[in-house]
């Protein structure tokens, strides 16, 4: 976002990865990228554009584009893994809103503790 600042361009975030998702039209149409952080699905942010590209070495690669603000969302477990997880808007945790900073703030295992707890 910073090397977009300083030449004029538009701020977002560019994630680069291996693979190109197959279902690309349904992200792009309201979709999120959840990070998994330490075990749990701990923020999302909105995807805006999909631009697959070769990389120097010829290798097919993908940059995904994303809205620059990072919403927190109720952490849910979940495992690590490779590739690409849809999930359908019944299984997305929904975002935190305007206790968002506090839990953010928390020491995680305490926020852990409180999740299992069925507080949070």
């Amino acid at each position: 976002m910073k090397q977009a600042t300083l030449k004029g361009l538009p701020r977002h975030h560019i994630h680069i990865t291996r693979m190109t998702p197959k279902r690309g039209e349904e992200l792009l149409a309201g979709g999120s990228l959840y990070w998994v952080i330490r075990g749990e699905i701990a923020a999302r942010e909105k995807l805006i554009g999909i631009e697959p590209f070769r990389d120097g070495d010829g290798i097919g690669r993908c940059r995904l584009v994303m809205q620059p603000k990072v919403v927190t969302v109720r952490p849910r477990p979940m495992r690590p893994f490779q590739g690409w997880r849809y999930l359908s808007v019944a299984d997305a945790p929904p975002d935190l809103g305007s206790n968002a900073a506090s839990v953010a703030e928390m020491p995680e295992p305490l926020r852990r503790e409180l999740r299992d707890l069925g507080l949070l």
